[in-house]
């Protein structure tokens, strides 16, 4: 049993309150993934900026300080690509003005240790081990703006308690995918992957999700179409919420097994596992609020 509550917001009059709606979303999930959680959020003032690649590092502790971070990056890119490093609650984040590979490049060899969970030029990803509310109070969510969020509350289940198996999975610029359920022959499609020359971070069933989503994207699909692909190669019992830099994305397996409740209105659209998380957002009176249709893929775009 994991939570998820995503929120896209439509009206920008509310970017400035996406935090704390989405703060208020979460905090009645924590109960369905006490152990673990990790948030995703879009155009976030301070974290991105347009024209600028973030990359989202798992831990606020990267074995040298921020400053050495900061000179070993910008002495591997081009002399105006403004490099910086700041940390965020048990995250470190690190901006320069060139493309997302070069950037990885760069930080790959500067911190050959460092695990990369999120990467783009709108999103930034964090996640942790521990109680939800705190990892969302240490990162500072409530007081965060932005067009789009998504958090993820952990029970674990198939794999370790750790904060690098925390969703959202991040695995191409600014797509993040969250995952309640599991993926029965995840291994398999781990290995087809691998063949392919996907690497893999974790030993995490929804990361190989992400990565199957990640490379049909690739490949030409459209969101929809690699959501339903992924539904004719993973076995399981699911619901995904998937967003990249301007959608979000729904899905629940044939069975629909695992919960999820849509609420959608002029100004936004917001997903849960869980009804409460919903019932305290603006205009949730008058909101369209129904059950996504088994094996149905939903798409929103901003």
């Amino acid at each position: 049993m994991c939570g998820i509550a995503a929120l896209q917001l439509r009206n920008p009059s509310l970017h400035p309150r996406m935090g704390s709606l989405l703060s208020s979303m979460l905090c009645q999930i924590v109960d369905r993934g006490p152990d673990s959680a990790g948030l995703a959020v879009y155009n976030t003032p301070g974290l991105v900026s347009e024209g600028t690649s973030t990359l989202s590092l798992l831990g606020r502790d990267q074995g040298i300080t921020t400053a050495a971070i900061t000179a070993g990056v910008a002495a591997l890119l081009p002399s105006d690509a403004q490099a910086a490093v700041q940390v965020v609650g048990d995250t470190t984040l690190v901006s320069a003005a060139v493309g997302t590979d070069l950037l990885v490049k760069a930080v790959s060899e500067t911190l050959p240790g460092s695990t990369i969970i999120g990467r783009g030029e709108h999103v930034a990803v964090m996640k942790s081990v521990g109680h939800p509310m705190e990892i969302a109070a240490d990162h500072g969510l409530e007081a965060m703006a932005g067009s789009q969020g998504l958090s993820h509350t952990r029970m674990a289940t198939e794999s370790a308690v750790t904060a690098g198996g925390s969703h959202p999975f991040s695995v191409a610029d600014d797509l993040c995918l969250v995952h309640n359920g599991s993926f029965s022959n995840h291994a398999t499609v781990r290995r087809d992957l691998r063949r392919e020359g996907v690497v893999f971070d974790s030993d995490n069933d929804t990361e190989v999700g992400a990565r199957y989503v990640a490379s049909r994207l690739k490949q030409g699909d459209t969101l929809e179409e690699a959501l339903v692909n992924l539904g004719k190669v993973l076995d399981g019992f699911y619901t995904l919420v998937v967003t990249t830099a301007d959608s979000m994305a729904v899905v629940r397996d044939p069975i629909a097994c695992k919960p999820a409740i849509i609420a959608e209105t002029d100004d936004y659209v917001a997903m849960a596992s869980e009804y409460r998380a919903l019932a305290g957002l603006p205009g949730i009176d008058n909101a369209r609020i129904f059950e996504p249709e088994p094996g149905k893929v939903y798409t929103w775009s901003l």
